[in-house]
């Protein structure tokens, strides 16, 4: 557990989106079954879900689409995702309510305090990170969520041979993270640069949209590096 004190340059703002009548009934009625509050302590993954299975890690799911096609294409696998927009954590509870997931959990909070706080080292088989806030601007390039020392906190959740998933549709975003991505001496690269789109990534409606309009995706997946 790190100290209390210690501080990092937050990766989103939280607006003031609308919540629907069903996001809102999903999250009184499912947040118990699947959520999890954040504590500053390690998860004991096979606790929480009742079983030891591989385990999936998802940063910033959005509204949960690509998170819920995944567990429910994989029941042998077990999802973790964070959010900290509750339309967005709204909608994947009462997707996941909807299809009866029982492989799935929710924090609502912020990622770098869960993964620093509540991911133990060597715990997870993957991780996610699907399109994050590109913060087009240059001045605000530093909020980036994708930065050396949040990579390297990624990596040291990982196993040996588990692998970091990347996808953006910002070509200078794509580029800084593999050169981030490619300077964390505990990961290893599985393609020359950006990866082809893995069968474990749904394409999303708003993908697909882009890229009937010429728009490109760029995907990177990395693997830790064998002891």
């Amino acid at each position: 557990m790190s100290s209390p004190d210690q501080t990092h340059i937050r990766s989103y703002v939280l607006r003031q989106g609308r919540v629907s009548n069903a996001q809102q009934r999903a999250r009184q009625e499912l947040l118990p079954r699947y959520g999890i509050p954040y504590v500053p302590d390690a998860l004991d993954l096979s606790a929480v879900f009742g079983r030891t299975a591989p385990r999936i890690l998802e940063i910033g799911f959005g509204m949960g689409e690509t998170t819920a096609a995944m567990a429910a294409a994989h029941p042998e696998q077990d999802y973790l995702g964070i959010e900290v927009h509750t339309p967005g954590v709204g909608a994947l509870l009462k997707t996941a309510g909807e299809l009866g997931l029982t492989n799935l959990r929710v924090v609502q909070h912020d990622a770098v305090e869960v993964v620093r706080d509540m991911i133990a080292p060597r715990t997870l088989d993957a991780i996610h990170v699907f399109f994050p806030d590109p913060w087009p601007k240059k001045r605000h390039h530093k909020r980036r969520l994708l930065q050396p020392r949040f990579v390297a906190l990624l990596a040291s959740r990982l196993q040996p041979g588990g692998y970091l998933h990347c996808a953006t549709d910002w070509q200078d975003y794509a580029e800084q993270m593999l050169s981030v991505l490619s300077a964390e001496t505990t990961l290893v690269n599985t393609a020359d640069t950006f990866a082809p789109r893995p069968d474990h990534r749904p394409e999303t409606k708003f993908e697909s949209r882009g890229l009937r309009l010429g728009h490109e995706v760029w995907d990177l997946v990395f693997r830790r590096r064998p002891d």
